[in-house]
């Protein structure tokens, strides 16, 4: 990878290094499958022990919010060059956009409840397993989206310069 100092910002510490944009995306990729699956856990914990899974429609969904956020966790975090070789990127990266998909759908179905009701469902107030939710939603979106970002910086830039 050859870098052209002519198209380089000249300022000290403005440009991330391909080393640097590695960890980060490392750290982004393990800390967002963290989040998804603490996002799965809250609902877990919500299904069973509020009896969530009681509540026609949306009990379903809890527990489906649970099994999609093992899955993503899980396929965010395989070693997927042993398993997919090649392709290995692609499907982590869809694997990134479901947790972030997830994550914004089940914020959203959140505030429709808490708004209008959801499924004649609706949330009052932002009891701690809420609040939980909301963060590690929040924090599951921005940090895929930093790992898609850091990842597609650095492939945009090595295929660029080859």
């Amino acid at each position: 990878m050859t870098i052209d100092s002519a198209t380089t910002p000249s300022a000290a510490g403005s440009r991330v290094t391909p080393h640097r944009r590695s960890t980060i995306a490392r750290a982004a990729l393990y800390l967002g499958a963290v989040a998804v699956l603490a996002t799965g856990v809250d609902h877990i914990q919500q299904y069973y022990v509020d009896d969530y899974s009681t509540v026609p429609t949306i009990g379903t969904l809890f527990f489906l919010n649970f099994v999609s956020a093992v899955v993503i966790a899980a396929g965010l975090i395989a070693p997927l060059r042993r398993l997919a070789g090649r392709h290995a990127d692609a499907i982590r990266t869809l694997f990134a956009v479901g947790g972030i998909g997830l994550g914004l759908l089940s914020l959203a179905a959140l505030f429709v409840s808490e708004s209008s009701g959801l499924f004649g469902f609706v949330e009052h107030g932002y009891r701690m397993p809420i609040a939980l939710a909301i963060v590690a939603e929040a924090a599951a979106v921005v940090l895929l989206g930093i790992f898609l970002a850091a990842t597609a910086t650095g492939r945009t830039r090595s295929s660029n310069s080859t």
